[in-house]
């Protein structure tokens, strides 16, 4: 990435914080991702537990293994487990202290737009953890809730075939609007403010380019 790239990235990062503060977010502007890292670790107290909505942004920063061998209790859903077991804890991570996660694309009007597989991390975000940090690069800035939708249906296929799930789309590179048990696209969640709870979203906005 060049110099001018990455000071456009750094613009609009700036501008997602504003736009998150004036929403009732408190967001937090970084400029890379060892930032954000060191954010994130210093926001959660020791001995805090945690659950970790699927993300690259948080594999680009190798959380799991930071809090799998940390002082935390850790709703470890990365592990090779039977899938009706990783669904136990998907459900038993709704009540944690914090939920880590990422999101799929912010609006120019401070909503949060995500689409799961499961919903354990759109649930999440709506309710139950007590606290929620986002981090998000400012690539995932979009003018409206439609371009959110757009930007949704291509990152969907990517996602998909970086888990190797098995849907028409990793085939094909297109959406396919497909009914598979492996679809990534089955629940949508807009998150519009976060003023019903004051505190709980933290959003850290990484003024780079991060993540899908």
């Amino acid at each position: 990435m060049d110099k001018v790239q990455k000071w456009k990235l750094e613009c609009d990062g700036k501008k997602m914080v504003e736009i998150l503060d004036n929403k009732k977010y408190n967001a937090i502007y970084v400029n890379n991702i060892n930032e954000a890292k060191e954010k994130v670790l210093e926001l959660i107290p020791k001995g805090s537990s945690i659950a970790l909505g699927g993300s690259v942004t948080l594999n680009e920063m190798d959380l799991i293994n930071t809090f799998r061998n940390g002082d935390y209790k850790f709703y470890d859903r990365y592990q090779q487990l039977p899938f009706v077991e990783i669904v136990e804890i998907m459900r038993q991570s709704m009540i944690a202290d914090f939920l880590v996660t990422s999101t799929n694309a912010i609006t120019e009007n401070g909503e949060l737009v995500n689409m799961d597989c499961s919903g354990n991390r759109a649930a999440g975000m709506i309710f139950g953890p007590k606290k929620v940090i986002i981090v998000v690069g400012a690539n995932k800035l979009v003018k409206d809730i439609d371009e959110a939708m757009r930007r949704i249906e291509k990152v969907a296929i990517m996602n998909a075939k970086r888990i190797n799930h098995k849907t028409p789309c990793v085939e094909t590179g297109q959406c396919d609007d497909c009914f598979v048990k492996g679809r990534l696209c089955n629940y949508v969640s807009i998150v519009k403010n976060g003023a019903k709870f004051p505190g709980r979203f933290t959003v850290i906005v990484i003024g780079d380019e991060v993540g899908y």
